[in-house]
């Protein structure tokens, strides 16, 4: 299927890039659109894999210069949606953990926290370091935010890097209200000027945390405007909201900041 899906775009790119075609050029913005439409298929086709994906964690490769690294998925979201930012970090030497944090993660961000704290005291407590890296999409980075913040993670993470995580709230919450209702307390949380982002904001980021956002330009989920962070090394790309997890662009990025 990635495999038709890539053929597919890069024939059409050809043909209008090709000697005597009167568009010589794909303007920049609908190359990036292709890339966009490619890469939410792709996370879409991931994300329906679900958690039931068994992953073989390495040991082999941890050290305090490569420490474990924990992804986060994100609001209706599943560990199938990181799948191919797993893939390289692995490929890459790499040893990765992912979590299962419900079924289409709409529990409450703080409980989801809590829930990665066991996690993180559990992978330590098999390795011979005492940190790990975190690298969150879209709400998971609010999870590894609260964890940092108010659960002592502080003591336990290196890094924190968070991709299209709404730190200011984001309005397209009302749509997960309004498909799962109170059945889904994190949709709430994700407005802007809710209680809970009142509570994550207040107090100053704990120090001996490297902090690193990406923001999307073409998110609509969650738009750069509300992904800042005071105090987080911060970058912007040209891209949208599912291509953060699935593009190889901002995976150099990630990569580089894991090893900064």
């Amino acid at each position: 299927m990635r495999e038709r899906e890539e053929s597919y775009f890069g024939r059409f790119a050809r043909l209008l890039t090709r000697p005597g075609v009167k568009l010589r050029r794909i303007d920049t913005g609908v190359r990036e659109d292709l890339s966009g439409a490619r890469h939410a298929l792709s996370y879409l086709r991931h994300l329906a894999r679900g958690n039931r994906i068994k992953r073989k964690a390495f040991f082999g490769s941890i050290n305090e210069a490569h420490p474990p690294v924990l992804l986060l998925h994100g609001y209706l979201g599943t560990r199938g949606s990181m799948y191919i930012l797993e893939r390289r970090l692995n490929d890459d030497g790499i040893c990765v953990f992912s979590f299962n944090l419900g079924s289409l993660n709409v529990r409450d961000i703080r409980t989801s926290a809590f829930l990665i704290h066991r996690k993180i005291e559990s992978i330590l407590a098999q390795t011979p370091v005492k940190k790990i890296d975190i690298i969150g999409h879209s709400m998971g980075g609010l999870i590894g935010l609260y964890y940092v913040k108010k659960l002592g993670g502080h003591e336990r993470v290196r890094k924190l890097i968070m991709m299209g995580t709404p730190v200011k709230g984001t309005w397209t919450a009302l749509l997960g209200i309004a498909v799962a209702g109170l059945m889904s307390a994190s949709a709430w949380q994700l407005l802007p000027g809710s209680r809970f982002l009142r509570e994550l904001r207040s107090g100053p980021l704990p120090r001996d945390v490297d902090y690193f956002t990406i923001a999307a330009q073409r998110d609509w989920v969650c738009p750069p405007a509300s992904t800042p962070l005071d105090g987080a090394h911060s970058l912007m790309v040209p891209l949208g909201h599912s291509s953060l997890v699935m593009s190889e662009e901002v995976y150099r990025h990630i990569h580089w900041a894991l090893q900064k």
